[in-house]
């Protein structure tokens, strides 16, 4: 299968995952939202193929008794279509299935699906839209893993990608499939997307959506509070604003549940540490989509308007365009999966009152890396406040702190915090 394909591919780092688990577990999971390759990523290490979203090979597949025997690695794609392949693959995983017998690609399993959860039978991953160092456009010089060394490597580097870029990529996406498409066409294919996610996603998770405006309005109230942490409610009443007839609580509910579940929706849950040394910590989640493409189609955004601030549907009560939010949802979510491949897992940190808030906190064991990402080419003392306040109650369980701009220099403060360019910043 392998040899016969011929189309580019653009190696990802959950390739490297796969390669050490697929060396010591039976069976993995790519879990993700559709359209950021988890098929693609996992037949170039399939040696037998089983595709659910096709009539004849799900129909085949369920007349025949179960018997995945083959050498090498089965793909199970779209396998929540024909949920019952779950169990049989823990069943096949409990009797003996060797190390990478078994890839399974697909969104979660569908409402009341009878399956085992697969706990120590089948491993997950999680697969996000391409990170900025997937996509090319420069060679990152600076890795989160030596941020979280506690070693405070120097920081010299260069990078001639500016603003202008940052935008570009924000409007193409990070999905393999749409971002190399002209304008037009990337924008009706994300258009389609959407329509998907409402006609199609609600049916196949098992949920009837009586008024699908209400749930495409609901989408577009929470793209405007994409990276904030605005509750439910505000997201509803600015989403509904004038209409008379509001869904329900119970269907608001209905709607971020599935899309959670579907990965269409990816919020940055708060940082609430084991060892808790901070007091009052906030505890709702940052909002973000799979992409933050996603937001600019869902609020109509033209790429002039949004760079030059004539953009102003945010709903923070802040105002101004919308640019700032969609580059911490870029860089937030590159930093999610360079923090999956070195073992971390992604929070952010806010003070119930407001007074101190981090945009990304990188934790992996008692070790911290803090991130403050900034629309900015620059970095003053008021920038790095809320860093220099994490350092002093974390002390050395702050492994390193980090400012993230659209600069193009990447330098180390003589406070000790770093100042790196998005594009510079790698696994």
């Amino acid at each position: 299968m392998n040899s016969s394909d011929t189309r580019p591919y653009v190696r990802r780092l959950v390739d490297d995952e796969l390669d050490e688990l697929v060396a010591g577990l039976p069976a993995i999971a790519l879990q993700g939202a559709k359209g950021v390759g988890k098929t693609e990523t996992a037949r170039r290490r399939a040696d037998h193929l089983v595709r659910f979203d096709v009539d004849q090979e799900r129909a085949a597949f369920a007349a025949r008794p179960f018997d995945l025997a083959p050498d090498g690695t089965t793909l199970l794609d779209e396998w929540q279509l024909h949920p019952t392949s779950w169990d049989q693959v823990r069943r096949a995983v409990d009797a003996g299935a060797p190390p990478g017998s078994f890839l399974l690609t697909g969104s979660s399993a569908p409402p009341g699906a009878r399956i085992h959860s697969g706990a120590g039978r089948i491993d997950t991953i999680r697969m996000r839209p391409l990170t900025l160092s997937e996509r090319g456009i420069v060679e990152p010089a600076i890795s989160l893993e030596d941020l979280m060394s506690r070693s405070r490597p120097p920081i010299d580097a260069r990078t001639n990608i500016g603003l202008e870029e940052y935008v570009d990529e924000i409007f193409a996406s990070g999905f393999p499939g749409i971002r190399r498409l002209p304008a037009r066409l990337r924008e009706a294919r994300l258009d389609g997307y959407v329509t998907h996610t409402i006609e199609r996603e609600f049916v196949e998770q098992g949920t009837t959506v009586r008024r699908p405006a209400s749930l495409a309005a609901w989408l577009r109230g929470y793209a405007a509070a994409t990276a904030t942490t605005a509750s439910y409610s505000r997201i509803l009443d600015a989403a509904t604003a004038g209409l008379p007839d509001k869904p329900s609580r119970d269907a608001t509910t209905t709607y971020r549940d599935v899309l959670l579940r579907t990965f269409v929706l990816d919020p940055v849950e708060a940082w609430i540490p084991v060892y808790n040394p901070l007091k009052r910590l906030a505890q709702a989640p940052k909002h973000m989509l799979a992409d933050p493409a996603l937001a600019t189609r869902l609020l109509g955004l033209d790429r002039d308007d949004v760079i030059s601030g004539r953009d102003d549907v945010r709903i923070d009560g802040r105002g101004g365009s919308m640019l700032g939010p969609l580059f911490e949802h870029l860089v937030t979510q590159s930093v999610q999966t360079y923090a999956q491949r070195i073992g971390a897992r992604v929070a952010h940190l806010r003070i119930q009152d407001g007074r101190h808030e981090v945009d990304i906190i990188v934790e992996r064991g008692r070790r911290v890396v803090a991130l403050e990402v900034k629309l900015a080419t620059t970095v003053d003392d008021r920038d790095v406040r809320h860093l220099r306040w994490l350092r002093e109650q974390l002390g050395d369980d702050l492994a390193d702190a980090a400012v993230i701009t659209t600069g193009q220099i990447a330098y180390r403060r003589p406070d000790g915090i770093a100042v790196i360019p998005a594009a510079l910043l790698g696994a």
